[in-house]
C-alpha cells in the first residue's frame, strides 16, 4: 500500500475539495499576511521606550499564535488536507511554511509526521518519548533533539545576524518580538499538539486512551481550541480523520464520532 494512502481513511467528509482547497489556503494567506505585517512593523518601525512597551506582550503573544498556525497548515499539506487531491500545491505551501517556519526540510519532516501516525504513541513514533512518556520536560528535549538540526539553527542565526548587522535593527526587537515567539511557538505546537494529546499519568501508571492511536482530545470549546493551537487539541479526531483540515475538527469534534459506538466503523479503514 502507497504510505500516502495509508494516512487517508474512507469516512465522508462534507466539504467539497473545491471549497476545503479555497478556505485552506484563504486562511494561511490571511494568517501569513498577518505575521508578516506585523513582523515588519516590530522589526523595522516600532522601537520600545518608556510609553509603548505594553505592546511587547500583544505583539509576542499574536505572533506566537500565528506561528503556530503557520506550521498547522504545513501539516495540513502533509495529510494533503490543504489542497485536496493536489499534491503539487501541498508540497509547495507545506514546503516552504516550515522552511518560513524555523528552516525545516519538508520531506523529512512529512515522513516523520506520517511515522507518527503509523506508531502512534509507542517507541517508533518520532514524536513520542517512551522513556519519559509523563515528564514534559524531558519530552520536550528529545523533541526539540529529533527535530531541530543544523538547518534549523543556520536559518534562525541567519535571519538574526541579517537584522542585527545589516539593518541594525536593536538586538532587543529582535530577541522579544522575533526570537522569543517562535520559541514560545514550539511549547505551544508541543504542549498542546503532542504533550496532552499523547501523554501518560504518572500517578496512575496507565496510558488511559481509548484505542490503538494513543491519543485524546481535549473538552476545550471552539474558540479555547482555536486560541490554544488551531484546534490541534481535538486530537483523537485528527487521528481518527487525518484528512480533516484544522478548521473542520470543531464539527468532527461535536459530530461525537469519537464516541465508542460511533469510530469503530472508522478505525478499520484508518491506518
Amino acid at each position: 500500500m502507497n504510505r500516502d494512502r495509508s494516512l487517508t481513511s474512507d469516512h465522508k467528509v462534507t466539504i467539497s475539495s473545491r471549497r476545503q482547497t479555497v478556505i485552506g489556503l484563504s486562511l494561511i494567506a490571511a494568517i501569513f499576511v498577518t505575521w508578516i505585517a506585523i513582523h515588519i512593523y516590530a522589526m523595522f518601525f516600532y522601537r520600545i521606550d518608556a510609553t509603548n512597551w505594553p505592546l511587547i506582550p500583544l505583539i509576542f503573544a499574536v505572533q506566537c499564535w500565528l506561528s503556530v498556525g503557520m506550521f498547522i497548515a504545513a501539516h495540513d499539506g502533509m495529510h494533503g488536507s490543504l489542497a485536496p487531491g493536489k499534491k503539487w500545491v501541498n508540497e509547495a505551501v507545506g514546503s516552504f511554511l516550515l522552511a518560513f517556519y524555523a528552516g525545516f526540510g519538508w520531506r523529512k519532516m512529512r515522513n516523520a509526521h506520517w511515522d507518527h501516525h503509523k506508531y502512534s504513541g509507542t517507541a517508533q513514533d518520532p514524536d513520542f518519548d517512551a522513556d519519559n512518556p509523563a515528564h514534559f520536560g524531558r519530552w520536550y528535549m528529545t523533541f526539540l533533539k529529533r527535530y531541530f538540526g543544523l538547518s534549523s539553527v543556520l536559518y534562525v542565526s541567519s535571519v538574526v545576524t541579517t537584522y542585527w548587522l545589516l539593518f541594525d535593527i536593536p538586538i532587543t526587537n529582535i530577541v522579544l518580538l522575533y526570537g522569543f515567539p517562535a520559541i514560545a511557538s514550539s511549547f505551544q505546537l508541543f504542549y498542546f499538539g503532542t504533550y496532552r494529546p499523547h501523554r501518560h499519568f504518572a500517578e496512575q501508571n496507565t496510558m488511559v486512551f481509548a484505542d490503538h492511536h494513543n491519543a485524546r482530545s481535549n473538552a476545550f470549546g471552539p474558540l479555547a481550541s482555536l486560541l490554544s493551537c488551531f484546534h490541534f487539541g481535538y486530537h483523537h479526531e485528527h487521528h481518527l480523520s487525518p484528512q480533516t483540515p484544522w478548521w473542520s475538527l470543531p464539527k468532527l469534534h461535536q459530530s461525537g464520532i469519537t464516541d465508542n459506538q460511533k469510530y469503530a466503523s472508522l478505525e478499520k479503514n484508518i491506518l
